[in-house]
């Protein structure tokens, strides 16, 4: 296995794994770096896809997708090719589910809709999909949901804006556009699980899309000690303890080695 260059990052990761070998409470908020490296391009990366598109950005509006029919007919398009229907959970989904057998994982927040945390295995009980997922389409007049293939379908079918087919409302996928509110339950569950974390990873995340990126101020506010695991710098960068700008498929394999590696010498897997 590939180990972080440096033995300055060799010495950052060994300082997590103890802390996280030690914490009673520990959350994990993902974002769309940890979702790059099988093939799922993120949004405002230096090649996003609103980077490369702001244009694009429109298609995640709910208020431009309500209002103009070429958007939704382009978000259609943009669903119907996009790379995540081929992607696979990559190594740092994988760590994320070894690092959930080996230490007091309370909760995995993501921010990501591709839903490969739970094809790699993470535990659905510990999950809060907090922008919701692309696979399932939904309807924004009746509230009817339904897998997002049958839509798609209609699609290819040439549907350019398939409408609901129990009310003709507009369909969009079950995911949260800027200006939806997010599911109240989720928000406060993930809230309460960084009120009470003494160790909160933020993995993947711009840290920069509210309130999701609330949870990781919530957390060091009360106490918590603050791991940065993202290829860019962040606005938390200058209250966490660890920061690694490491591929995140080399740094959370690493992270889970030590972990597994000092699992008989502190607590049994759970």
């Amino acid at each position: 296995m590939d180990e972080p260059a440096g033995a300055d990052e060799s010495a950052v990761l060994d300082d997590l794994a103890d802390a996280l070998r030690e914490a009673h409470h520990v959350v994990v908020l993902t974002g769309a770096g940890v979702s790059t490296e099988s093939g799922i391009p993120d949004f405002r990366g230096p090649d996003g896809v609103w980077t490369k598109d702001p244009g694009a950005e429109k298609t995640a509006s709910l208020q431009h997708y309500v209002s103009d029919p070429e958007i939704r007919r382009r978000a259609w398009q943009t669903r119907r090719t996009s790379p995540m229907w081929a992607a696979e959970p990559n190594a740092g989904h994988r760590a994320l589910v070894d690092l959930e057998a080996m230490v007091e994982l309370e909760l995995l927040v993501t921010q990501n809709i591709d839903g490969l945390h739970l094809r790699a295995g993470t535990s659905p009980d510990r999950l809060v999909e907090i922008h919701g997922t692309v696979h399932e389409a939904e309807c924004l007049g009746c509230g009817f949901r339904g897998p997002m293939a049958e839509t798609l379908a209609r699609v290819e079918a040439g549907e350019a804006d398939p409408a609901c087919l129990d009310c003709g409302g507009i369909l969009k996928s079950a995911t949260i556009s800027f200006g939806q509110n997010l599911v109240e339950a989720d928000l406060l569950r993930a809230q309460r699980a960084a009120l009470r974390c003494d160790v909160f990873l933020a993995v993947g995340s711009s840290l920069g899309v509210y309130p999701a990126a609330a949870l990781p101020e919530i957390a060091v506010r009360n106490g918590a000690e603050l791991a940065v695991l993202n290829a860019q710098p962040t606005p938390f960068d200058g209250v966490a303890r660890w920061i690694s700008r490491r591929p995140l498929g080399v740094v959370l394999p690493g992270l889970a080695a030590r972990l597994g590696a000092g699992v008989g010498n502190n607590r049994p897997l759970h």
